[in-house]
This record gives C-alpha cells, sequence and structure tokens, in this order.
C-alpha cells in the first residue's frame, strides 16, 4: 500500500512528463493545420494537392497527441515496459471519444498496472524477456481491455446525451445556451465533450444560424491564449517550460487551436479546467448578447473576415480571455524551479566570498 501511495505522491511529475513528449506534437500538427486552413479558406482537408497534404500531416500529428501522452505518462511511472500499454491504451481511449482525460487515465493505469507487473517474482531464466516482451503484451492486454470494454459505452452514451440535451435546448435562453457551449468546448479542450459542442454548431451553420458558431468560435479561443496571457501576468507562478508553452499556447488560441491549453491542464487540472471553462462560458454568453455570428465551422481570430459583428467578437473573447487569466493566477501559488533555486544558491555563495 505505502508503494502505491509513494507513486502516486509523484502523480504531477508523471504528467508532466507525458506533457513534455507530447508538447512537440501539439505545436507541429496545431500549426500545419490552421496553415492548410488559413490558406485554403476552408475547415475541412482543402482539395488543393499541397494544401490537402499539409492539412494529413497536421492531423497525423493531432491524431499522436493522447497515445504520446498517455505512454510517457506510463513511462515516467514504470520505465520503458509502460510506454507500449500506455501509448495503446492511449490510442483505444482516443478512438472510443474518451479524448484527453481518457488519454490522462490510460497513462496512469497503465503506469500503475507495470509497476506492479514488474514487482512480480520470476524464474531467472525469463526475468531477462519480461521488460521485453511478457510485461508490454499482458500490460497493453490489460489496459486496453479496460479502456474498450468499460470505458467506450459510457462515453458513446452520454455524448449521444449531449447532442440531443443540445438540441433541445437550442430554441431558449441564449445565456443559459452560451454557458453551456462555453463549459463543454473549454472541458475537455478537443476530447468528446467539445466536439459534441462543436459538431452542434456546425450543424446549425449549415442550416444558417451562426450565433451559436459565433459563441462557440470565441469559446475555442479563449483556453490557450487565456493560459498564455496568465503567464505573462504572472510568470512566478508558472515554470520555465510552461512560460515557453504559453507562447505557442497564444499563437494556436489565435487560429483556432484549443488544444494549446492542454499541457496547462494536464499538469494542475484542479486549478486550471474550471478558469478555463469559466472564462469560456464567460466569452461564449457575451458573444451570445453582443449578437456576434460566426460563418465559418471554426475558431479564433482567423474567422474574422466571416464574422458577423467582428468588434463584439474582439470584445467577447477579450472578456474570457481575461476572466481565464486572472481567475487562474488567482488560485495558482508561485513556483519555486530547481534549476532557479541552485542559481541563486550559488549568486548568494559568491556574495559571501566576495564580502570576505
Amino acid at each position: 500500500m505505502s508503494e502505491f501511495v509513494d507513486l502516486m505522491k509523484r502523480t504531477r511529475e508523471h504528467l508532466m512528463s507525458g506533457v513534455s513528449y507530447m508538447i512537440p506534437f501539439v505545436v507541429a500538427g496545431g500549426i500545419l493545420l490552421a496553415l492548410s486552413v488559413l490558406l485554403s479558406g476552408q475547415p475541412a482537408q482543402p482539395e488543393s494537392y499541397i494544401l490537402g497534404g499539409i492539412f494529413k500531416i497536421g492531423a497525423a500529428g493531432f491524431t499522436l497527441l493522447i497515445p504520446i501522452l498517455a505512454g510517457f505518462i506510463a513511462f515516467s511511472m514504470a520505465d520503458r515496459p509502460g510506454i507500449a500499454p500506455g501509448a495503446i491504451g492511449g490510442l483505444i481511449a482516443s478512438q472510443v471519444g474518451a479524448g484527453f482525460l481518457g488519454g490522462l487515465i490510460a497513462g496512469l493505469v497503465a503506469g500503475i498496472v507495470v509497476f506492479y507487473l514488474k514487482k512480480i517474482p520470476v524464474p531467472k531464466t525469463i526475468r531477462s524477456v519480461m521488460p521485453i516482451f511478457i510485461i508490454p503484451i499482458i500490460g497493453t492486454l490489460i489496459v486496453g481491455g479496460l479502456m474498450l470494454f468499460v470505458i467506450g459505452t459510457p462515453i458513446a452514451t452520454v455524448m449521444d446525451l449531449f447532442t440531443g440535451w443540445l438540441t433541445a435546448m437550442s430554441g431558449g435562453s441564449k445565456i443559459f445556451l452560451g454557458i453551456i457551449l462555453g463549459l463543454m468546448i473549454a472541458f475537455d479542450m478537443g476530447g468528446p465533450i467539445n466536439k459534441v459542442a462543436f459538431t452542434f454548431a456546425v450543424g446549425l451553420v449549415g442550416s444558417g444560424i451562426y450565433n451559436v458558431m459565433g459563441a462557440v468560435g470565441v469559446a475555442i479561443m479563449v483556453p490557450p491564449v487565456g493560459m498564455g496571457l496568465a503567464t505573462l501576468l504572472a510568470p512566478k507562478k508558472y515554470t520555465y517550460e510552461e512560460r515557453e508553452n504559453g507562447r505557442a499556447a497564444l499563437l494556436m488560441g489565435t487560429i483556432g487551436i484549443t488544444e494549446g491549453a492542454i499541457p496547462f491542464a494536464a499538469m494542475d487540472p484542479l486549478r486550471v479546467i474550471p478558469s478555463l471553462m469559466t472564462g469560456s462560458a464567460v466569452g461564449a454568453v457575451t458573444a451570445m448578447l453582443l449578437g456576434v455570428g460566426n460563418h465559418a465551422p471554426w475558431g479564433g481570430w482567423i474567422v474574422l473576415p466571416v464574422v458577423d459583428n467582428i468588434i463584439g467578437y474582439i470584445i467577447a473573447t477579450l472578456v474570457g480571455v481575461f476572466v481565464t487569466a486572472l481567475m487562474v493566477n488567482a488560485l495558482k501559488k508561485q513556483v519555486v524551479e530547481k534549476v532557479e533555486t541552485e542559481e541563486k544558491e550559488e549568486d548568494d555563495f559568491l556574495a559571501m566570498e566576495i564580502e570576505m
């Protein structure tokens, strides 16, 4: 029991490990996707051979986000034998619609399973093949089975319920609808709940109703830009890595890539996710009240040329962004990085020598 407690005490460290390996895929995939959309003016895969190819490359990068996250969370917990069970579990979580939260669960489950599989006493004759053959197979079977048979059906059922609920609500209060859409978009940042809200708004665009997509377009931008702004407003509350991620998040949010906020949510979900949801909900409601319309099934400021009430759209995004940034900074505490501490101690030591 004490081993399990010690393992889970380092959960933040494990999550940060997964995030650090995932970041290049987020940036590369997101920027390439947005570039193809920007140059083609289409939210789906462009018909152009070259731009269509860029879209496919970006989409491939995004396909790997959750498996890489889960695989290296498990790697941090159980070393190399955990990578395959974690990555495969993460891919299954993505395929069944569990999104990045499912990936976090897959990574943690894989890490725990492999951690204990490694402790099973075995004869010396097969000890050498355990980490490269037996543990990956058994671990993958256990984790994959849990993600496929335990999580998949409930997630699909919940998504169907959400879609029906939004459809029934579309004729009601604009404020209430804006709150719900904003919360859903920010909750899992590109995951299944986000996709339900986004698909719902896209369907209304096809019916000539643009205000819902206007609210969703704002909500899509708020999480990454809000976190990017937060790192600028209170840099001492974020590690060096988070501050670097914040710069990329600013760009990704502007071009409509909500996933730019995932690294922050994965590292500190209890403080970050509520802040993202609050900011996105406020931004979406503001867009609804200002009568913003968005003719493109996309988000961020990249869609400004096809937005009704551009000024209102910009105001709504800024309101949501500031709410997120201020709220998350109010919740976070100042961080002290090990490297920074060591540098300070060295500086103090040198100062003492000079005085002597």
